[in-house]
Order: C-alpha cells, then sequence, then structure tokens
C-alpha cells in the first residue's frame, strides 16, 4: 500500500508575505500556486554554512539552460548541489529577473512607488533571523515567473503560465536553509497584478 508522508510543516503563506526554513538532506519543499498567476521569489543556502548559497550563474552553467523544471539542479558558486527540482505541474521557472526591491521600483515605475514592500525587503526580514543581511542577497530563483527572453536579448515581464493548484517540489540534497518571499509586486504582470496566497509543504519522504 502507497502510503503518503505526513508533512513536517504544511502552512499558506499570505500574498506578499515572507518566509524561511531549514531542510536536513532528503527532504522535500512542495510549493502550490493556490489561485495561479503568482509569482515566488527564493533563496537556499547551505546550513549551517550559509557562506554557502545558490548560484544562478553555476546553475544556469551546468544545465544549460536559463529556465528551471523538472531535472534541474540548484548550485553553489562552488558547484554543490543544493537542493533538485523532482516534480513540476508547471513546466518553466525564471533564474533571471532578480527580486523587486524599493529601489528597482521606483526606477522601473516611478517615485510613488517607493513605499511599496518589495521581494528584497521580505528575504531581509526572512534572512535576519538567521544572521543574514543584504550583502547575503543573490540572484534568485523566481518559481512560476515567466520571464522570456525577447530576440533582441531584451527580458520581458508577462502574465505567468501557471494556474490554480500547479505545484513544484525542490528536494534537499543537503541541509539548506531556504528564504522564499511571496512576491508583492504589483507594477507588472508576474502576479497578475493581485498578490495570491500560495502552500507550503515540507515532507521526509
Amino acid at each position: 500500500m502507497i502510503t503518503t508522508p505526513t508533512p513536517l510543516l504544511d502552512v499558506v503563506l499570505p500574498a506578499r508575505a515572507p518566509f524561511s526554513a531549514r531542510l536536513k538532506a532528503g527532504q522535500e519543499l512542495a510549493i502550490v500556486d493556490l489561485e495561479g498567476n503568482q509569482a515566488v521569489d527564493f533563496l537556499v543556502f547551505g546550513d549551517p554554512d550559509t557562506t554557502v548559497r545558490y548560484s544562478a550563474a553555476e546553475t544556469i552553467a551546468a544545465q544549460q539552460n536559463i529556465f528551471l523544471t523538472i531535472g534541474s539542479v540548484l548550485y553553489s558558486a562552488d558547484g554543490e548541489p543544493l537542493m533538485s527540482v523532482i516534480a513540476d505541474d508547471c513546466g518553466r521557472h525564471d533564474t533571471l529577473g532578480g527580486a523587486c526591491s524599493k529601489e528597482s521600483n521606483t526606477l522601473r515605475y516611478g517615485q510613488h512607488t517607493r513605499h511599496q514592500h518589495a521581494c528584497v525587503e521580505n528575504f531581509l526580514l526572512a534572512g535576519a533571523a538567521h544572521g543574514l543581511g543584504k550583502a547575503d542577497l543573490v540572484s534568485n530563483v523566481n518559481w512560476f515567473m515567466n520571464v522570456p527572453v525577447e530576440a533582441d536579448g531584451t527580458l520581458g515581464i508577462v502574465d505567468g503560465i501557471s494556474a490554480p493548484g500547479l505545484a513544484v517540489t525542490v528536494a534537499a540534497e543537503r541541509d539548506v536553509l531556504v528564504l522564499i518571499s511571496n512576491c508583492p509586486q504589483i507594477n507588472n504582470p508576474c502576479n497578475g497584478f493581485a498578490p495570491s496566497p500560495v502552500r507550503l509543504t515540507i515532507t521526509a519522504p
């Protein structure tokens, strides 16, 4: 008889909220896009050695693809596997778009957006409990976010390709610390201009 593991953690993360968790090697984190078209910004560090951290450049070079999907491995700058994508209903996730910030919002959308909460602030809030600061933030993964590369090399940020109930699951290749920003962006289509909650579960198969 096949049994479903009891989650070690099962939470609904509100729209715009930060989150952090430690996973032991072999544990799995599933992220469910509850309402569809929601971007989820994501960073992963070694635990307890947080100087080991996700590298977009190493990850892209290793898989020779700018998009993540099932079978993709998130690598550190030293080429160490941190997490692997083991299940994916969406089919494509972004490695290039980065995290929104108050600074980037004002540059792209105008000074009237400066007061808006952004993903960098969420990462700082989530990381502070683990001794991490702004200097520890690196280019991040954007689960469910649709960032196509145009023929002239420019990046677009367009409507997502996710839908309600779609999920992505990543497994820890070693002990890790993950930081999540359930993206609060309302100035471009990455969240359909309406941030929504996601479900997070951690299991130990």
